[in-house]
């Protein structure tokens, strides 16, 4: 089932960014993975916004090949650099809908 990977972050200390942005696409795309947006360009439309200035939308063929991602030693580095630079939540989504209400999705 596809997932979603979604990493809202809060950077606190650039340093990380260039060697992050230049070598993380190929371990994602290594487990499948395929980057659909990482984006500085957010507007907050509702509530209070929480200071983020990343996001990052990423499509993997299951939450399995999240994990393989998110532990592979090649990540590990990058990974680290991240929460020393930033404040980061990632979060897992699949395509279901919980309502079950809208036709093309599978209901959840």
């Amino acid at each position: 089932m596809t997932v979603y990977l979604i990493a809202d972050v809060k950077v606190t200390d650039d340093t990380w960014i260039p060697d992050y942005a230049a070598n993380v696409h190929d371990i994602v795309h290594n487990h499948g993975g395929k980057y659909l947006s990482r984006s500085g360009n957010i507007t907050n439309i509702e509530g209070e916004g929480l200071g983020t200035t990343l996001v990052a939308s990423i499509e993997f063929p299951s939450i399995e090949a999240v994990q393989a991602f998110v532990n592979d030693p090649a990540y590990a580095k990058y990974r680290k650099a991240r929460q020393a630079g930033s404040i980061s939540r990632l979060y897992v989504i699949d395509d279901t809908d919980i309502a079950g209400t809208i036709p093309y999705l599978p209901k959840g």
